[in-house]
């Protein structure tokens, strides 16, 4: 169905058409009538030439050059092309004898001077056809790039969505391991009627509460990482009671900067799970720091094999998530052996 904005893109489109082909016969008018005083002849030649050269100029513009140049079939473009011309050609010829039989009646001397030749017709014609071929080459160009632009933007918010959805993927992967492991802890106190049970409650509500309403932001503040962190290790003090042992050491923490949520966490679950007890206890230090618009975190645990503590979800969710939010803007080294597993951690704050 035709709409308004079509109807009218149209007409607008038609009177630029009929505005132009007016110039392009106020110019042959005007080439032809130098050193000829008959005004007659030069209009009603110029009227004869403007079919040829609005036909030649619209083969190119709307068939040879979209169809075969653009495309790249270069072959079929020169063949079309030869033919149009030599049709042109021969219609120039006949606009010349037109000149001479019909209005000048076989007089010669009485023919416009540059009508005369026809090489000099020829020129004015394909001088036409050639400007306005640029013109629409230019146009195609544009076009071109304006299309390749829009495809390139689309492209990046397809991938910018995706990202986005294996960010939230991996995010939900985190949270229900995270909180399974908290609720099973709560589970075996309560079943003990522990007095540490109404702390945990507090420690996890606060957790939660981050989960819920601070974790689907791209970046938050450092120090509410750090404080989400002390609210965990809390947790896991209350749940390995005597057998921890855990230095959390923080140092120039500044204000502005800015980490993405549950970063660190994953590192320090993984510490408490996979760690092993040395003297019947479980060894854990942490450092996290600034330095050089860089965040700085390390973190070491007691273990005594080389098989566990590298796998499990966490870890490798927030590997995907680095590489995801960091790409090329974090270093991430892990060490393990029989005694020490570390994880050495460097960002580029934002």
């Amino acid at each position: 169905m035709l709409t308004k904005q079509f109807i009218l893109k149209k007409i607008v489109q038609a009177l630029f058409h009929i505005i132009f082909w007016c110039g392009v016969l106020l110019f042959y008018t005007y080439f032809f009538a130098v050193d000829s005083e008959d005004f007659s002849y030069v209009l009603s030649f110029s009227l004869f030439l403007m079919p040829i050269t609005i036909a030649t100029t619209y083969v190119f513009i709307y068939k040879l050059i979209p169809e075969y140049l653009i495309t790249k079939r270069y072959f079929l473009f020169g063949l079309y092309s030869l033919y149009t011309i030599i049709i042109s050609a021969y219609l120039i010829v006949i606009s010349v004898l037109y000149g001479l039989v019909y209005l000048s009646n076989f007089e010669y001397e009485n023919m416009a001077p540059i009508s005369k030749s026809l090489l000099l017709v020829a020129i004015s014609v394909y001088l036409v056809v050639i400007v306005v071929s640029a013109f629409k080459l230019l146009k195609l160009n544009v076009k071109h790039t304006e299309d390749a632009k829009k495809l390139e933007t689309k492209i990046l918010e397809t991938q910018l969505k995706l990202k986005e959805q294996e960010l939230r993927y991996l995010k939900m992967q985190i949270h229900p391991h995270f909180l399974f492991n908290t609720l099973n802890t709560m589970y075996g106190f309560a079943l003990k009627k522990a007095d540490e049970t109404p702390e945990m409650i507090l420690k996890l509500s606060n957790l939660l509460d981050y989960l819920l309403y601070q974790v689907d932001k791209p970046f938050v503040l450092l120090s509410d990482e750090v404080n989400h962190i002390n609210d965990y290790i809390e947790l896991e003090k209350i749940r390995f009671n005597n057998s921890l042992h855990i230095n959390f050491k923080t140092e120039n923490i500044l204000e502005n900067t800015k980490i993405a949520p549950m970063l660190l966490l994953p590192f320090i679950e993984n510490s408490f799970k996979h760690g092993s007890l040395k003297n019947g206890v479980l060894n854990v230090g942490i450092k996290l720091y600034c330095e050089n618009k860089s965040i700085f975190f390390e973190i070491e645990n007691s273990s005594n094999t080389n098989t566990t503590s590298e796998s499990g979800i966490g870890l490798e969710n927030i590997k995907k998530r680095l590489e995801l939010l960091y790409k090329d803007q974090y270093t991430l080294n892990i060490t393990n052996n029989n005694e020490l597993f570390k994880v050495n951690l460097k960002l580029n704050s934002v």
